[in-house]
């Protein structure tokens, strides 16, 4: 953001109490709603002519707060001859915040796509381009399809961007007055334009482009980053943020690197734990003891292996240990058709291309007896903080951003500020249920669901990965109750499985794919019965994601109810020493179904605190060393982002 967009938002916002923002906010809203009466009167044909003459208004200087009204009314009533959905007072406060820079936080089902419309139509007015970021494909598909009509009618283009997209398409996508797409998709995007461009010393880079321009070089495929609306700010902002965006860098995969992974998964298996070597669980990481390399070093090994010196077998070594003890099949990754994708932690879903670093994804092929793909390298990186940072303009929305305020105002010099819900929230909760064993948790959630299907609630199960979904549905499978699952392996039929997921008596067992944007319309007899029933079945490592998966219920004033069910062997703890877990569990006292009392609810809550402070940690490290290297590289006279050119 440049120091005119920081100095016009902490004017209008950060110097401002909440209250004092909300009251004019309010006041701007009512004027907005005046405007639409007159509206309604006009045809479809004058409702287009007046937008291209606001684009006019904004095209010649006239500053878009003064169109903002006129703007923001033009918005919705376009919304509801298109869609029948018109915006609430308070949305239109929300748009007014996002266009005024701050993070809105906005509770769950409140309709934040439709309120993404309005600062995005008056941001794209500058004919600059305008990036509404999802935090996954199938939501920056469903969200350009059903909020693109509305901007067509005031005769703006939309486009989206998928990881499917081939160059060309992309650059006829962010050609358009409004893009949706991943801040994944656009980062890496990003990256490769620079690649494009090539080496060029900071401050120099307008020229770069344009030199790039007239060369007849592949042209780049975007045209510059203007205004960025993030949806589920905090995800993207936060979750995201703690690992960079890289572009790899392919290296020969000779057959002595091959047989270097193979056999260090194996030699893995003839180590003793605390003899050869220790694995700590809360940093994922090992190491060899000098025992372990007199081990290592004594194994019989491949021929190929004589041209590979030592330290880099005792390096992939432990790598293989990490892979083996810090990374599970169907909770880390999936192997889909002989090849290991990985799966976003936050929001469950395939991370498709992405691979880990420094011979970590070649250490889990091995242990899954895959095809070694080649390693990479790096050719060119960015962190999330320092993409987003490149915009002229940003703003954000979420419903779970007060939880990181202090860290979002920090980092990217924004405010956070809470819009009032249209109508109250009824959303009930129960005491939260621990068990001693998974087996038995398991049990009791099977037990909740035949009792909540006799009344004929529709119920959502959240689970941490895709094993836990599986094994979930194998005992409901049991007992003959019929549900769907949705998890990385079912992605294409997400859409279909979240439309039924609110009729009577449904079961859907769900990763964090629905934990966030997805939106469960419930009908009339289902309001009835109390409505959407959420069964949490783990706590995460960030009490966010668990607010996105109870936010699922109780939307727009519905009804809605949600209960925790946890166990000791949960993946929450096992960032705890083998040890620990151990005393835990003889400690702990169950009843004859094996539950525990509620008191244990408070270390599962201080064991989430205590990741939330680790993650915090880990991203304030990864952002001073970010800043640390881009210095270093304008000292150079480098582009901080290339870590390799031609």
């Amino acid at each position: 953001m440049s120091i005119a967009s920081h100095g016009y938002h902490w004017m209008k916002t950060g110097f401002r109490p909440a209250k004092s923002r909300l009251s004019r906010w309010s006041a701007t809203a009512s004027q907005i709603m005046q405007r639409c009466e007159a509206l309604k009167k006009m045809s479809d044909d004058k409702l287009e002519r007046y937008s291209l003459e606001l684009r006019w208004r904004a095209k010649s200087g006239e500053p878009l707060k003064k169109i903002l009204p006129e703007a923001y009314a033009l918005v919705r009533e376009s919304a509801w001859r298109v869609l029948k959905m018109e915006h609430f007072p308070v949305q239109l406060m929300g748009g007014i915040a996002l266009f005024e820079g701050g993070i809105a936080e906005m509770q769950t089902g409140e309709r934040k796509t439709l309120t993404a419309v309005l600062p995005a139509y008056l941001r794209a007015l500058m004919g600059k381009g305008c990036h509404v970021i999802t935090v996954n494909d199938y939501l920056a598909r469903r969200d350009s399809e059903i909020m693109g009509p509305v901007f067509n009618k005031l005769g703006l283009s939309v486009g989206c961007i998928t990881s499917d997209m081939e160059d060309e398409d992309r650059r006829i996508a962010y050609g358009l007055d409004v893009t949706y797409g991943t801040a994944n998709e656009m980062g890496f995007d990003f990256l490769r334009d620079r690649i494009r461009i090539g080496a060029s010393a900071p401050g120099q880079l307008e020229q770069a482009i344009t030199n790039h321009k007239n060369s007849g070089k592949e042209p780049l495929v975007q045209r510059g980053n203007y205004f960025a609306l993030i949806d589920e700010a905090d995800s993207v902002l936060i979750d995201e943020a703690r690992t960079p965006l890289i572009i790899g860098l392919i290296q020969p995969n000779d057959a002595a690197s091959v047989n270097l992974f193979r056999w260090s998964n194996r030699a893995t298996h003839q180590l003793e734990s605390e003899v050869d070597y220790v694995y700590e669980p809360k940093k994922r990481s090992s190491y060899l003891t000098d025992s372990g390399c007199r081990k290592i070093l004594l194994m019989a090994k491949p021929s190929l292996l004589d041209s590979i010196d030592t330290e880099r077998i005792y390096k992939q070594v432990e790598q293989s240990l990490v892979a083996r003890f810090g990374f599970l099949k169907d909770r880390d990754y999936v192997v889909v058709d002989d090849e290991v994708v990985i799966v976003d932690e936050s929001t469950g879903r395939m991370m498709e291309g992405r691979k880990w670093q420094d011979g970590l994804h070649q250490s889990i092929e091995a242990q899954e007896h895959v095809p070694i793909t080649a390693a990479t390298g790096q050719a060119a990186r960015i962190t999330v903080q320092s993409f987003f940072q490149n915009y002229v303009h940003l703003a954000g929305m979420t419903g779970t951003a007060a939880l990181a305020e202090k860290e979002i105002r920090k980092t990217y010099k924004v405010s956070v500020t809470s819009i009032p819900t249209h109508r109250p929230c009824i959303r009930e909760g129960s005491q939260a249920r621990v068990f001693k064993t998974m087996q038995a948790k398991r049990m009791a959630v099977v037990e909740e669901i035949e009792r909540l299907r006799l009344k004929r609630c529709p119920i959502l199960v959240g689970t941490p990965s895709v094993e836990a979904s599986e094994a979930l549905g194998d005992l409901l499978a049991m007992k003959a109750i019929p549900h769907q699952i949705l998890n990385a392996k079912y992605h294409e039929q997400e859409a279909e499985i979240v439309r039924k997921a609110g009729e009577p008596a449904r079961v859907t067992i769900a990763t964090n794919m629905a934990g966030r944007g997805t939106d469960i319309l419930l009908k009339d007899d289902v309001r009835a019965n109390g409505g959407l029933h959420v069964i949490a079945t783990e706590m995460h490592t960030s009490a966010r994601i668990d607010r996105q998966l109870i936010g699922r219920s109780a939307r727009q004033g519905d009804p809605g109810h949600y209960q925790f069910f946890l166990s000791l062997e949960d993946e929450l703890l096992r960032c705890l020493e083998l040890s620990q877990i151990e005393k835990l569990a003889k400690s702990a006292k169950a009843d004859k179904n094996g539950e525990l009392p509620a008191g244990w609810l408070s270390f599962f809550k201080n064991t989430q605190n205590f990741l939330e402070k680790l993650h915090r940690k880990q991203r304030r490290d990864m952002l001073k060393q970010e800043k640390n290297r881009i210095e270093m590289f304008h000292k150079m006279g480098l582009d901080p982002y290339l870590e390799w050119t031609e």
